[in-house]
C-alpha cells in the first residue's frame, strides 16, 4: 500500500516503506535507543538489531481511512527512563514525518523488545 498526496500539480504516492524507513531513523537518532527490532520476533530471533537498511522490518504502518498509523519495535538502552524514551520517539517520528514528507500521523505506538546491557570494559 501507499499514502497517496493530491496537490494542485498532481498526485503523490508514498510507500509504506518509505515511511517506515524514515520513522525508523528518526527513531534510532533518539537518546536511549539501541536499535530497531524485528516485529516477528519468532522467525527473525530474539530481540535482532536492525540495520539501517532494514528498519521497514521494525515498522509496521498502517492506514485506517484517512488515519496514519505508526507501530515501532525498538531496543532501549539499560538504565534509562522507558516513558521517557518512548515519549521522545514518539515526538521525534511526529515531527520528522510532518518535516520531510508532510503527512500527519494519528499515532505512534511504541512496543519495547527489549533492553541491551553495555559491558563496562
Amino acid at each position: 500500500m501507499s499514502v497517496e498526496l493530491k496537490t494542485k500539480y498532481g498526485q503523490i504516492d508514498i510507500s509504506n516503506e518509505v515511511i517506515a524507513v524514515i520513522a525508523g531513523g528518526a527513531a534510532i537518532e533518539c537518546y536511549g535507543i539501541v536499535g530497531m527490532a524485528s516485529k516477528n520476533q519468532i522467525r527473525d530471533g530474539i530481540s535482532e538489531i536492525l540495520r539501517r537498511e532494514n528498519f521497514a522490518r521494525g515498522v509496521i504502518v498502517r492506514q485506517e481511512n484517512s488515519e496514519l498509523h505508526i507501530d515501532m519495535y525498538i531496543i532501549v538502552s539499560y538504565g534509562t527512563k522507558i516513558s521517557e524514551i518512548a515519549h521522545n520517539v514518539q515526538s521525534k517520528v511526529k515531527y520528522t514525518l510532518d518535516q520531510t514528507v508532510g503527512l500527519a500521523v494519528d499515532s505512534v505506538n511504541i512496543y519495547v523488545q527489549g533492553v541491551r546491557v553495555t559491558n563496562p570494559l
